[in-house]
C-alpha cells in the first residue's frame, strides 16, 4: 500500500512509503477487534462498587420473636433484608472487569483495525514534526493543513517528544501516542490516523527484518 508523504503545509513532498499489505491489506477479524475493545473498556472500570450485607449493617442481632406460634411470618433480626436499613441481597461486590486475551488475538485485532482505516482512506503520513518549544496553535495549524482539524485524530510518533506532546494535549479531539503504545481502541476510536514519516517507516523496517 503506497501512501504519499505530506509536509506540514499539507502538500505532497514527492516521497511515498510502502505500508505492508500483511497489516494494512489484511482481512479484518471483527470479532477480535470487539474482544480487544471490550478488554480496554473493562480495564477502565474500577470495580469498587459495594453494598453491605446483613452481616455488615448496624442493628440488633436479637431475634424479633419466636419462630413458631405467633400466627405471623417467621423473622430473624432487624438486619434482615426485608426491613428498612437491613442488608442487601445479592448486591454488587468489588471485582475486576478485566478479561484475558492472548497476544495473537491482540495482534490480530490491531491489524484488523489498521486494515479498516486503510480501506477507509483514513491514514495520513506527514513529515516529522519538531518544535523548539510547545506551540499548540502551530500544531493546530498543521492539523488544519492536513484537513483533519475537525476530526477525531490519533497522532502517532515513533518516540516521546515533550514539545510535540505538550503542543497537542490541549487540542480537542486529538490524541497523541507512541507507535509502540497504540492499541486497538485508540485506532477504532479515531476518525483518522496521522503517522509521522519516521513512525510509518518502522512498519517497513519490521517487514524487512
Amino acid at each position: 500500500m503506497q501512501v504519499e508523504v505530506l509536509n506540514i503545509e499539507g502538500k505532497k513532498t514527492g516521497r511515498t512509503i510502502e505500508l505492508p499489505e500483511e497489516i494494512f491489506g489484511a482481512e479484518p477479524n471483527d470479532h477480535a477487534i470487539y474482544l480487544a475493545v471490550k478488554q480496554y473498556h473493562g480495564a477502565q472500570r474500577q470495580g469498587t462498587h459495594k453494598v453491605k450485607t446483613r452481616a455488615e449493617v448496624h442493628g440488633s442481632s436479637k431475634k424479633l420473636h419466636k419462630q413458631k406460634g405467633t400466627g405471623g411470618a417467621r423473622k430473624g433480626n432487624l438486619r434482615s433484608p426485608i426491613y428498612k436499613g437491613g442488608g442487601t441481597i445479592f448486591g454488587p461486590k468489588p471485582h475486576g472487569y478485566d478479561i484475558k486475551l492472548n497476544r495473537k488475538v491482540k495482534d490480530l485485532a490491531k491489524i484488523g483495525a489498521l486494515s479498516h482505516k486503510a480501506k477507509e482512506n483514513a491514514i495520513i503520513i506527514v513529515e516529522d514534526v519538531t518544535f523548539e518549544a510547545p506551540k499548540t496553535s502551530q500544531f493546530a495549524g498543521i492539523l488544519k493543513n492536513l484537513n483533519v482539524g475537525d476530526k477525531k485524530t490519533l497522532f502517532v510518533i515513533p518516540e516521546y517528544n515533550d514539545n510535540v506532546y505538550m503542543s497537542l494535549r490541549n487540542i480537542p479531539r486529538v490524541n497523541g501516542s507512541l507507535l509502540s503504545d497504540v492499541n486497538t481502541y485508540d485506532i477504532v476510536d479515531a476518525n483518522v490516523l496521522v503517522f509521522t514519516e519516521s513512525a510509518a517507516k518502522i512498519f517497513t523496517e519490521e517487514e524487512k527484518a
